[in-house]
């Protein structure tokens, strides 16, 4: 069964730091891997996007303090967050293409999200 497992969310103090990570199960990263996320009352929003090949791009509000990384070895991409604000506080989404390791076929898939509480 093919799954996306995050964890590593919770709550911390403005300028403290959180790394979350987003585990593959029954399938492997094939593609491109996404962070979104998404606060009460506003719009999903990308945070923060790696290919395959390692290329990333980020969100404007997040540049210079999010970076995303990807263990292809551990089947897991991470999201590294310093100098939070409480501006970051939200539920934090992680999106990916998978290769399934029973029926053999690609899914773009979402995980269940983890929270990210930043308090002032």
């Amino acid at each position: 069964q093919v799954q996306l497992v995050e964890s590593g969310g919770g709550l911390v103090q403005a300028g403290g730091s959180l790394r979350l990570s987003c585990a593959a199960s029954g399938s492997i990263f094939s593609g491109n891997a996404k962070w979104y996320r998404q606060a009460p009352g506003k719009l999903r929003e990308l945070v923060a996007g790696i290919t395959s090949g390692g290329s990333t791009n980020y969100g404007d509000s997040v540049k210079g303090r999010f970076t995303i990384s990807r263990d292809n070895a551990e089947n897991t991409v991470y999201l590294e967050m310093n100098s939070l604000k409480p501006e970051d506080t939200a539920v934090y989404y992680c999106n990916a293409d998978l290769f399934s390791n029973s029926d053999r076929l690609m899914y773009d898939w979402w995980g269940q999200g983890t929270q990210v509480t930043v308090s002032s």
